[in-house]
């Protein structure tokens, strides 16, 4: 079974100007309901429209549209990929991650090589190479570890799952962008 991660409300920022990135599974199911339920609409619509008018009511066109996408944004939210818990914070001081239910770590800006938010197939995913692994902190003594690592080109790097991180990864990138001076 997953563990969750430490909660960033129990971990202290290192420095000020802080932006919190974290994943939200209710947010995305939320999301996930209203792209459906817009979808089924559209295709309904068009589907009446090319084969005629339809005999039954619009009322009952929304409410088959409404019971698809609560079904399928239900069974979303208690799958496993909807526990994935990661949280992103960047602040003055470095960057702090926790992926996918691993312990948070910190890297002060000067211990990151290289930080980039990157598409994996249908996945979006945050790559931070550190300079060194031995410059990585733990922000908790024990638990379950680093976020995952990966192989890339410039090293091994930690990775997160940016799937479900709010406000999301186009800001993640920007925020990034700002800190690291790119």
């Amino acid at each position: 079974m997953m563990t969750m991660s430490t909660p960033p409300e129990q971990v202290q920022a290192p420095a000020g100007h802080a932006v919190l990135f974290r994943s939200s599974p209710l947010r995305t199911g939320t999301v996930l309901f209203a792209v459906l339920a817009v979808t089924y609409l559209a295709v309904a619509a068009l589907g009446d429209l090319v084969l005629g008018d339809p005999e039954e009511p619009w009322w009952s066109t929304l409410l088959q549209a409404t019971i698809v996408s609560a079904t399928v944004a239900a069974v979303y939210l208690v799958t496993a990929r909807s526990t994935l818990a990661t949280w992103i914070r960047v602040s003055d001081g470095g960057l702090e991650m926790a992926a996918q239910g691993s312990d948070p770590v910190l890297l002060a800006w000067s211990d990151v090589a290289e930080a980039a938010v990157r598409r994996s197939g249908l996945r979006t995913v945050l790559e931070v190479v550190p300079v060194d692994l031995d410059r990585v902190h733990p922000v908790q003594d024990e638990g379950e570890g680093w976020p995952p690592l990966a192989e890339t080109p410039a090293g091994p790097a930690f990775t997160a799952d940016l799937t479900q991180v709010w406000p999301g990864p186009r800001a993640l990138r920007r925020e990034l962008s700002h800190r690291l001076g790119r």
